[in-house]
């Protein structure tokens, strides 16, 4: 996985929208992007939901938020507008760009393997890595990013 400090792979992905997102167009923002297994499931949702519930503070922080997925284009558009979720979800169905960023892995669940995304969540500005949160838990979330992201913009 990348770790603070790292470039961020550029990528350009499909979003909820068919609009083609490119991360280096956000390279004067500060951008979270949070890597999630699968649209419409439980900790998804959680996490997803309570981005959509916080997007005050995410936005008074001068962030923007990028939810990205090994999802199908139309299963993150059911996604956004089953949550009226109203930020961008873009769709890494290839998984390349998780491969790049360490978060296709290999995972098991009742004895079986298989590869997937694990969640984490990347804090960037002008392409470089700024805070790393692996395997974080979808109800800690916010709090734990909220908080990186106001001592970022104290540091600035």
């Amino acid at each position: 996985m990348l770790e603070e400090g790292d470039k961020a792979p550029d990528f350009t992905l499909e979003d909820q929208h068919g609009e083609k997102v490119k991360l280096s167009d956000h390279r004067k923002e500060l951008v979270v992007l949070y890597f999630y297994p699968k649209a419409n499931t439980s900790g998804c949702t959680t996490q997803a939901c309570s981005i959509r519930d916080n997007r005050s503070d995410y936005d008074a922080a001068g962030a923007t938020v990028i939810g990205i997925s090994p999802d199908e284009v139309k299963d993150i558009a059911k996604f956004d507008q089953k949550n009226d979720l109203e930020f961008t979800l873009v769709a890494d169905k290839d998984h390349k760009v998780a491969e790049k960023y360490g978060t296709w892995v290999e995972k098991s669940m009742y004895g079986n393997k298989y590869m997937g995304v694990q969640r984490a969540t990347f804090i960037i500005r002008g392409m470089k890595i700024l805070r790393v949160f692996p395997k974080v838990q979808p109800k800690k979330h916010d709090g734990l990013v909220l908080k990186a992201l106001a001592e970022i913009n104290e540091e600035n």
